[in-house]
């Protein structure tokens, strides 16, 4: 993969399976959906990679807290099944607020809990079983947990991690992070050289940068600036999300959102590959409306086939 773009997830299956074939047919490579409480992400993945041949689909991301490896292994494998290798899942802390509100249950050790959580999912995606027993979690099924065709190719496993200690852990465990509102220099001076010393300390290939940056072409900048600026004021909440900001040199999230005509754009995505991204995924791609989405998957589409 190399430019894709996350799907919104208000539609109903049939017009996402839809949107999904209109970038593939583009020329994007991938279609990503986030985890809400609604739809499950790795079953939408799933049909939607059944039903558009050649495109890669991807969860970002599940959290940990409230999941199970034996069950995200499931999901994961069967999702990796139907797309013939297609799948991509990612994981996520989550935040406090949504964990405990949602689930009832306390947000602690974080760090911790993802450790455990990659160490048992590696074995259950790549060996159909585990005898894992840790201080969190216990992953060692009495019965075979593997999906026939499941682990053709192993399920790429990556993180939604842009703090020091996550970071450590996915250069550890994990294949990729996938690093939301993190602009150019946060990602060329913060958050590759730690998940990349992590990984080369491990023994572990080089990881997978998939960069997730809200944007839109559009001849309207001030309007979509305006519905960036309300939509993604949402993740300031958040003091992950209020670090990464401010790393990239930015005070709100919507500063970091790619807003402009093609050849701004396009600008942009080269500065995120030359800090580090090996992947590029635009989100917010409708806030302009469906002139502007198809405006700018045309765009996204032209550059993910340029050397």
């Amino acid at each position: 993969m190399t430019i894709g773009v996350a799907l919104p997830l208000q539609n109903r299956i049939d017009p996402t399976v839809q949107l999904a074939r209109e970038a593939h047919e583009l020329g994007l490579r991938s279609a990503w959906f986030g985890q809400t409480f609604g739809y499950d992400s790795p079953s939408l993945a799933a049909i939607v990679g059944r039903e558009v041949p050649g495109l890669h689909v991807g969860t970002a991301a599940i959290p940990v807290f409230g999941r199970h490896p034996l069950l995200v292994s499931s999901q994961a494998q069967t999702a990796q099944a139907a797309t013939g290798g297609r799948y991509h899942l990612g994981l996520a802390l989550g935040t406090r607020h949504l964990t405990e509100t949602g689930f009832g249950i306390p947000y602690e050790r974080p760090i911790a809990r993802l450790r455990e959580f990659l160490t048992a999912l590696r074995l259950l995606t790549e060996t159909g079983g585990a005898d894992f027993h840790g201080e969190l979690l216990t992953a060692s099924p009495p019965l075979p947990a593997s999906v026939p065709g499941g682990a053709e190719p192993p399920v790429p496993l990556l993180v939604a991690a842009m703090a020091p200690q996550a970071l450590r852990v996915s250069g550890e465990l994990a294949d990729g992070i996938l690093p939301l509102l993190a602009g150019p220099r946060a990602l060329a001076e913060h958050i590759v050289p730690a998940v990349t010393a992590a990984a080369e300390a491990a023994g572990r290939p080089a990881p997978r940068i998939v960069a997730f940056v809200p944007g839109v072409v559009t001849a309207d900048v001030e309007a979509v600036r305006a519905a960036a600026t309300e939509s993604l004021a949402f993740y300031e909440r958040f003091p992950s999300y209020q670090r990464v900001i401010g790393l990239s040199g930015a005070t709100r999230a919507a500063d970091l959102a790619v807003i402009g005509d093609e050849e701004t754009v396009a600008a942009e995505v080269r500065r995120y590959r030359d800090a580090g991204a090996t992947e590029v995924a635009f989100t917010a791609t409708d806030l302009g409306g469906e002139e502007d989405r198809r405006r700018t998957w045309k765009l996204l589409g032209e550059l993910a086939v340029t050397p």
